[in-house]
């Protein structure tokens, strides 16, 4: 997808705060923070949500970067979380998929 604005970001037409990548995924702050540390873990290839991944690669890539995000901003040990919002219900904003890492700070439950 040519004018999608995390594609944009991976090809960088868009600048970013890049935080981490691999090969597969790109990690890079959120513009509108939520938490002390918020950063945006996202596939280099276009999904357009969840809903659309074809097999467990793509979001075990992902998790594994937010692994290593979570360790290298110091946030692990004291606990992070992980949020992938799929559809319009769901809280997605841009049709790209990503996983949102939040943490230095403690999270309520429920979330919403």
């Amino acid at each position: 997808m040519t004018d999608c604005l995390f594609c944009r970001i991976v090809r960088g037409e868009i600048p970013a705060a890049k935080v981490a990548e691999t090969d597969e995924c790109l990690a890079f702050r959120d513009i509108a923070p939520q938490a002390p540390v918020h950063v945006l873990i996202i596939p280099r290839k276009h999904f357009g949500s969840l809903d659309e991944v074809p097999d467990a690669s793509v979001v075990g890539a992902m998790s594994m970067l937010a692994q290593q995000v979570a360790r290298s901003e110091g946030i692990a040990a004291a606990g992070y979380r992980c949020v992938i919002n799929t559809g319009a219900h769901g809280g997605q904003t841009v049709g790209h998929l990503h996983m949102h890492l939040l943490g230095g700070r403690a999270h309520g439950w429920p979330p919403g």
